[in-house]
């Protein structure tokens, strides 16, 4: 997440902080990465309900979409690492399982 850019930076000085993203990394994949979880918005449930929901929060179309990307990134590492395709069912069962508070909201707004 980090070489790829998508983990946000948090700075502090004094009494301020600040968050922005990382400005020493690869940005075609920074690119690549953004791009497609803004595409999966339009395919995946989750995703959209994800969306959905932080929009609703008040958060900025860039920002939803950066943390999206992030999500992807730690589910395409845990498939990678466990040489194992991508299923939507089963993380949707995972975040049932979990008591996610995204399916709630998902069911409640009727997607």
């Amino acid at each position: 997440q980090k070489y790829a850019g998508i983990a946000p930076v948090t700075e502090r000085s004094g009494k301020k902080e600040w968050i922005h993203w990382r400005y020493s990394c690869t940005t075609f994949l920074r690119q690549t990465f953004v791009e497609w979880a803004g595409q999966s918005v339009r395919y995946s449930f989750w995703a959209k309900a994800y969306y959905e929901q932080q929009k609703s929060k008040g958060k900025p179309h860039n920002t939803i979409i950066r943390a999206l990307a992030f999500k992807w990134i730690r589910i395409l590492f845990r498939c990678w690492k466990t040489k194992t395709a991508y299923d939507e069912s089963t993380y949707l069962e995972a975040l049932k399982r979990k008591g996610s508070p995204l399916l709630k909201y998902a069911m409640e707004s009727n997607f």
